[in-house]
């Protein structure tokens, strides 16, 4: 809580309201936990780890850790849900991507909602692709979606992003679901746009998105779409992706503070599941901690 010495009544009152629904910080320093980190880079690497999975496993039934606003690492406290660069990132373990893009005169920048991320489409795709000539065995799944323009023409200028800044024959060209021997080496654009298929439709995943979290009050209601979604992953269609964010903000709640909340439950709730191979596919976070990142992947 923030000092309130020498503050009137009515500012100690404002300063509690605001420190509880979430508006004001809760370290004015970096954090790195177990389940949340906040720091500039991971407490360890895991680079390689789909190395150690079956050839034969559909990819539907991988469970994987992801990163929701990947690139969201400027903007102030409403807009930043990363602190790590995308390719440390990867390097932690980290095979989901969710990559939001404004899209003018066939340009396309990286942007949250307003806040332009000092980076454009082919700095995504280039990371990505040094990323897998360098690690064969994985494989990345991006969400791209159009962000802070209203085109709903993105598909030529990702069609020219793509040779532009990558290879074609990176991407899986398919609808159908791969195994993990198809995907290695392969970027699988899970597309959030109209336009001819590039890889899968992302509307074709299980999703659980509630993202909306109003105050800090309503951390529990988050935390129960999660874990809901969470508990119906293992018993599920095997032959659908299923997607569960654990990220969430509002005007009173902050994505840093939502994760610092939603982060220790899912770490606490993974805990008490070591030892058991259950699916929970694609487990994606805000300021997650690479012994967090470690935990999910452990669930293979």
């Amino acid at each position: 809580m923030a000092s309130t010495k020498g503050v009137p009544r009515m500012g100690k009152m404002l300063i509690e309201l605001m420190t509880l629904l979430g508006a004001v910080g809760l370290s004015n320093s970096a954090i790195q936990r177990p389940d949340y980190d906040d720091t500039p880079a991971p407490e360890f690497l895991n680079p390689s780890w789909m190395a150690d999975l079956p050839d034969s496993r559909p990819l539907s039934e991988v469970t994987m850790p992801g990163t929701h606003n990947t690139m969201a690492i400027y903007g102030g406290a409403l807009a930043e849900c990363q602190s790590w660069s995308l390719a440390s990132q990867l390097r932690a373990g980290v095979r989901f991507l969710d990559v939001r893009v404004r899209h003018v005169r066939g340009n396309l920048t990286i942007h949250h909602g307003v806040s332009y991320q000092r980076a454009h489409f082919g700095d995504v795709l280039e990371g990505v692709a040094d990323f897998l000539r360098e690690y064969p065995s994985e494989t990345v799944l991006m969400r791209l979606k159009e962000e802070f323009s209203e085109t709903f023409d993105i598909y030529g200028a990702v069609v020219s992003y793509i040779h532009l800044y990558a290879d074609w024959d990176m991407l899986w060209h398919s609808r159908l679901m791969p195994t993990v021997g198809q995907a290695r080496g392969k970027l699988i654009v899970l597309q959030d746009f109209g336009g001819p298929d590039l890889g899968m439709r992302y509307g074709s995943l299980d999703i659980a998105d509630d993202w909306k979290v109003p105050t800090l009050l309503h951390v529990a209601e988050k935390w129960q779409s999660v874990h809901e979604h969470l508990e119906a992953a293992p018993v599920g269609n095997k032959a659908y992706i299923f997607l569960t964010y654990g990220s969430g903000a509002g005007i009173f709640a902050y994505p840093n503070a939502i994760a610092q909340r939603i982060n220790a439950r899912l770490y606490d709730y993974m805990m008490a599941l070591i030892g058991q191979n259950r699916r929970f596919g694609i487990i994606t976070m805000d300021f997650p901690a690479a012994p967090l990142l470690q935990m999910i992947i452990n669930f293979n």
